[in-house]
């Protein structure tokens, strides 16, 4: 493996497998190639299938460089966001096929997708941030706005209440957990349902259904990066 993402094209679905050998953080690097790929989709694929390695999606924020002070973190904090809005925003469909732990910017990675199947098993999926003294930002309360249940937005976020799979489900994490044999399978036959919707049908709808909550995010972004200082985000 040259990097930490590996890329196939099966049948009009661009499968992007998150890989770094450890725990999948959003680290530069993880984000450059994410956004490669997602350049090279849009001119060769019909929707998009993101995965993690076995037993982990993605466990955050690389926090080497989280440690590393706050002009590194708000460098790093501000590419994750602006990757996040561009697959929120992505004019393709979006499959996560959520193969374990997905933590703090890999709970949001869950959110900015739009179909979410997850594994079932002994895994951890929510947002940790306030129980370890990190203020979430403008971007993760945005999205967490917009895709948890109403009912369960403030022990999710505020309380940073952590699930297994079959919680995530109830609460918006996920849409559906299956047996780990079957992920990959289930998260493509919903990738190629989800191919066979007209575009640009489906983008033009996409951006007036999120509308609200693109406007918000992108108009409090560059003030809110102001505070991403290793306190504040994750």
């Amino acid at each position: 493996m040259s990097g930490p993402l590996n890329k196939a094209f099966e049948n009009d679905i661009a499968i992007l497998t998150m890989d770094d050998g450890r725990a999948n953080a959003l680290g530069h690097a993880m984000i450059d190639a994410l956004n490669a790929a997602l350049d090279e989709a849009e001119g060769k694929a019909k929707t998009v299938l993101i995965a993690g390695r076995e037993k982990r999606f993605c466990a955050g924020f690389d926090l080497d460089v989280m440690a590393s002070g706050p002009e590194n973190v708000r460098k790093l904090v501000s590419a994750g966001a602006d990757l996040l809005m561009r697959l929120y925003e992505y004019p393709l469909p979006v499959v996560m096929a959520c193969t374990g732990h997905a933590l703090a910017a890999g709970g949001l990675l869950l959110l900015a997708g739009d179909t979410r199947i997850g594994t079932e098993g002994d895994f951890r999926i929510g947002l940790p941030e306030v129980a370890i003294g990190m203020t979430m930002p403008v971007f993760g309360i945005g999205l967490a706005r917009d895709r948890l249940a109403r009912h369960r937005f403030t022990e999710a976020v505020t309380q940073a209440r952590i699930y297994g799979p079959a919680d995530a489900v109830a609460v918006g994490y996920l849409d559906e957990a299956v047996p780990a044999s079957s992920l990959l399978e289930t998260a493509r036959a919903r990738a190629a349902a989800l191919a066979a919707l007209q575009q640009p049908a489906f983008a033009n709808t996409k951006r007036k259904e999120r509308k609200v909550t693109i406007d918000l995010i992108r108009s409090t972004l560059k003030a809110d990066s102001a505070t991403f200082d290793g306190a504040n985000s994750r």
